[in-house]
């Protein structure tokens, strides 16, 4: 079993820059894949990027050349840095883990991007 506990949220500018980060406790953290959504109010929680057991990501779209997604398995660490911030970013994101069909949740962090 996997517990994640996501922190490094908080209120910031547009245009400025966060790094949340996911600390996991469990056995075999390397060999999961870890992700990172985000729930904004009224709308359905979407996937924002992913990185493998091999290290390889993806991220979405709305995010793509802003958001940076990495993993420090030594550490049991999932982090995740958000540059260029808009307001649409606002949301909370929540990290994931997932081996075969088992998924873990975090508890969620809030990022509110304001001025």
């Amino acid at each position: 079993q996997v517990q994640l506990v996501e922190s490094g949220g908080g209120l910031v500018q547009p245009g400025g820059s966060l790094r949340v980060s996911c600390a996991a406790s469990g056995s075999a953290f390397s060999l999961y894949t870890m992700a990172w959504y985000r729930q904004a109010p009224g709308k359905q929680r979407e996937l924002v990027a992913t990185i493998s057991s091999s290290y390889i990501t993806n991220v979405a779209d709305s995010v793509k050349g802003r958001f940076t997604i990495s993993r420090d398995n030594a550490k049991k660490m999932v982090y995740l840095q958000m540059n260029s911030l808009k307001p649409e970013d606002t949301a909370v994101y929540y990290c994931n883990a997932k081996r075969t069909s088992t998924s873990y949740w975090g508890q969620g962090t809030q990022v509110t991007v304001s001025s």
